[in-house]
């Protein structure tokens, strides 16, 4: 049995569609990364599977049951939009939310003293909420979410104001639930962290779903059409290449996207009439170009479904 099941879900606010007869399945123990620009989606299907908002046709199954009061407590959900009170302690906020998460007193204590003290956070517990850093109260809202031990976690954008050390003790914290068999759905526009992270990963844009599936196999689906390449010298060459795209660039490193069918070889030769080479390597795309590529195309192929119907008319 799937974790959590998206039915042919539509949803319409007033003329927008936000979300597009969406579908995607996701098994039990897995982290999978919700992906797309903003205003593709994203919060409006994690809403709906939070039952915060219901669908206008589709469903939502947690564990086979339709979203409902109860499987609301079956999740931990941590919005995008934060929501802590900022008159309250850190410890009685936190106290408050693990009790009406159905924690006893002194269950919620255990779980409260052991997460501060896993965020290095031990000496805010007295401290007003309207007190603490961007990414202190960010840190306090994750606390929150996984306090009641849930067994399905969905994070709406859970980096935002972390610096990377802080960033990186939150991803250890995410792998270690994981390997605990907890459920990981996050919506994140950070690449970097769903490559590092995510099993599958589904791609909105306009409110459908345009690539979903597990990620080591949407990468081999690719093909290696991508060249990282490291130099020494004058890196202005670059620009005078055709039939590439850069994806990224850097002090003497750039990542090239073949484009048509480019001969590599032929790059490299190139390259090296203006450069010392150091390293060429052919690879697969990184989750960053696979973005790029998938939402550049839906974008181009909606754009030419409206030309089409504009003629017909």
């Amino acid at each position: 049995m799937n974790a959590i099941e998206v039915q042919s879900v539509t949803k319409t606010f007033h003329k927008t569609r936000a979300v597009d007869d969406v579908s995607f399945s996701i098994p039990q123990g897995v982290i999978y990364g919700l992906l797309g620009p903003n205003g593709a989606g994203k919060t409006t299907t994690l809403r709906m599977i939070n039952y915060i908002i219901v669908p206008d046709e589709g469903r939502v199954l947690i564990e086979g049951t339709p979203v409902s009061h109860t499987t609301q407590e079956w999740i931990g959900y941590l919005p995008e939009e934060r929501g802590l009170y900022k008159k309250m302690k850190v410890g009685e906020q936190l106290m408050y939310l693990g009790r009406l998460k159905g924690l006893s007193a002194a269950e919620a204590r255990e779980q409260i003293d052991y997460w501060l003290d896993r965020f290095d956070a031990r000496g805010w517990k007295d401290k007003e909420v309207g007190e603490l850093s961007k990414g202190m109260h960010q840190k306090i809202q994750f606390i929150s979410t996984i306090l009641h031990d849930p067994q399905i976690c969905i994070f709406d954008e859970p980096f935002s104001g972390l610096d990377p050390i802080n960033s990186e003790t939150l991803k250890k914290v995410i792998l270690e639930l994981k390997d605990a068999g907890k459920t990981i759905l996050f919506a994140t526009h950070r690449m970097e962290q769903v490559e590092q992270m995510c099993d599958h990963i589904c791609l909105f844009n306009r409110g459908k779903v345009v690539l979903e599936g597990r990620l080591d196999e949407i990468r081999r689906s690719f093909g290696k059409n991508t060249v990282e390449l490291q130099y020494q010298g004058d890196g202005s060459f670059l620009d005078r290449l055709e039939g590439v795209r850069i994806n990224n660039r850097s002090n003497n490193y750039a990542e090239l996207r073949l484009l048509d069918n480019t001969d590599d070889q032929k790059i490299l030769k190139e390259a090296m009439q203006h450069t010392r080479i150091e390293k060429f390597e052919l690879v697969m795309p990184s989750l960053n170009e696979i973005f790029i590529s998938t939402v550049g195309r839906s974008l181009k192929e909606s754009e030419e479904m409206q030309e089409a119907a504009h003629e017909l008319q």
